[in-house]
């Protein structure tokens, strides 16, 4: 059974090794994703075309994700390389101290409007909320504090405003450097950090198209305020990704849960993809198998219908990155036997505004109603693939294109795998159904008898043309 969700993989010092890199492609990731947080720009190109030159011995199309670092709203640093807050304790942090002087009293912060704000009463969670400091008083650059809940604290830890509030901007003079980086790679999606609005992704996709990349924007929701402007955030976006790192700082952790399930139903309504991330197998950087609880997690994930699922430090930095990814599928493949993801009332009652989006639905429609083995979609752009995976079904989908762009975005959609195909014109002659045929058969997805649902355009290139929508048996002459 092929796979329907897609695994991302984060590439990292864990992955650089040829063997280990090779092992994670053979376990079937789909998608690797490049950290600008870490690293540079000639590591990350050195990695991206060790994938490529190893996707290419194993004939597979991998998907290239590049992650923008965003805005730093960090502590610095300490003299002694941490401290211990205790419950109680007074703790500064201070707009100019020194990066690394750093004490048992005050530390440096990266985000030097940060005391412009906060407020008396504001509660801000340092360190993915492990550490909650309740402000007590803002003095010119300093932000005096008490702390709720203590531990230890070392450099270059995060700060979150509970509820959200900070003011930086999701897109900083470094992310603009490295958008121009990305296009030159080039990349399939670019992934805008600690967004707000959809004007965030505007921006971004501005500045990608100035610099001559073509890739998808994908808007990671880790924000208060993009949960509150989840809606216009989507639409503006090619794809979403719920980070639910910060994300569950800032809103708290017994909101994470439903606001994961909003976010993933809204997404695949208003036909734009999805990606579940942060924390999903974490205990596998350390440790051979996933905890109940982790496989549970991803399990969920799948049975809401989300698109992708990644992994971030277990594969990039963790002791074992192939078994993360070989435990990802099996988590995934049992999920997707489950009636829940097959079922649909997708759209059932809504009115399509153009000719391929209603020929992708009735293809749906006709292929979870009829013993259909599989869909063939030929494609230029990848929008009729895309809405065909909207629907839930077991059915796979099959997107013939001859772009290597449109085949790699591709691959982070559901239940759709690509497949290099040259057309032919017209798009409607018996040769070309016969050539889809073939290509099916020799790949061993269908065999004589089956029912196939081929969608097609009248014309070679025409991007958002499809207009045809055929049922045709396997080992039948009939292809008119």
């Amino acid at each position: 059974m092929l796979r329907r969700t897609k695994i991302i993989a984060t590439l990292g010092p864990s992955t650089d090794d040829p063997k280990i890199l090779d092992k994670i492609i053979q376990a079937g990731v789909d998608v690797v994703r490049l950290n600008f947080s870490h690293e540079t720009p000639e590591i990350h190109q050195r990695r991206l075309d060790q994938v490529r030159n190893c996707a290419n011995a194993y004939g597979r199309t991998i998907g290239v994700m590049v992650d923008l670092q965003g805005p730093k709203i960090r502590i610095e640093g300490f003299s002694q390389g941490q401290i211990t807050l205790n419950e109680g304790d007074k703790f500064i942090l201070d707009a100019t101290c020194p990066s690394q002087a750093g004490n048992q009293e005050r530390v440096g912060i990266t985000y030097k409007q940060l005391p412009k704000d906060v407020r008396r009463g504001d509660t801000l969670l340092l360190d993915d909320g492990r550490i909650s400091l309740s402000v007590k008083a803002v003095l010119d650059t300093q932000v005096h504090c008490k702390v709720i809940i203590g531990g230890t604290l070392t450099n270059n830890k995060g700060i979150n405003r509970q509820g959200g509030g900070l003011s930086a901007g999701a897109l900083t003079y470094k992310d603009r450097a490295d958008i121009a980086i990305a296009a030159a790679m080039p990349v399939d999606y670019v992934a805008v950090s600690f967004l707000r609005s959809a004007e965030d992704v505007h921006e971004a996709r501005r500045l990608l198209q100035s610099a001559g990349g073509s890739g998808g924007i994908i808007a990671k929701i880790e924000r208060a305020e993009a949960v509150r402007n989840h809606e216009e955030i989507i639409q503006a976006a090619d794809a979403i990704m719920v980070a639910r790192g910060d994300l569950g700082v800032e809103i708290g952790d017994a909101h994470l849960p439903p606001t994961q399930k909003l976010l993933i139903k809204k997404a695949r309504d208003l036909n734009k993809v999805v990606i579940t991330a942060t924390q999903m197998m974490e205990s596998m950087i350390n440790n051979p198998i996933p905890t109940r609880a982790e496989v549970s997690d991803v399990a969920n994930a799948v049975f809401d219908g989300t698109d992708a699922v990644m992994l971030s430090a277990e594969t990039a930095a963790g002791k074992y990155p192939d078994r993360a990814v070989i435990a990802m599928d099996r988590v995934c493949c049992e999920a997707e036997k489950q009636p829940v993801t097959r079922l649909s009332d997708h759209r059932i009652a809504n009115q399509f505004g153009r000719i391929d989006e209603a020929i992708a639905m009735a293809t749906m429609y006709i292929a979870n109603h009829l013993n259909i083995t599989a869909i063939a979609s030929l494609t230029e752009s990848g929008s009729t693939p895309l809405w065909l995976s909207r629907i839930n079904s077991a059915i796979p989908i099959f997107a013939l294109s001859r772009h290597a762009s449109t085949r790699s975005k591709i691959m982070l959609y559901r239940g759709v795998y690509p497949i290099e195909f040259e057309e032919l014109s017209p798009m409607d002659s018996p040769q070309a159904n016969q050539l889809v045929m073939a290509e099916l058969q020799r790949r061993g997805a269908i065999s004589e008898g089956d029912l196939v649902i081929i969608t097609k355009g009248d014309f070679k290139g025409i991007s958002g043309g499809t207009n045809v929508m055929k049922i045709v048996t396997v080992g039948s002459q009939t292809f008119n």
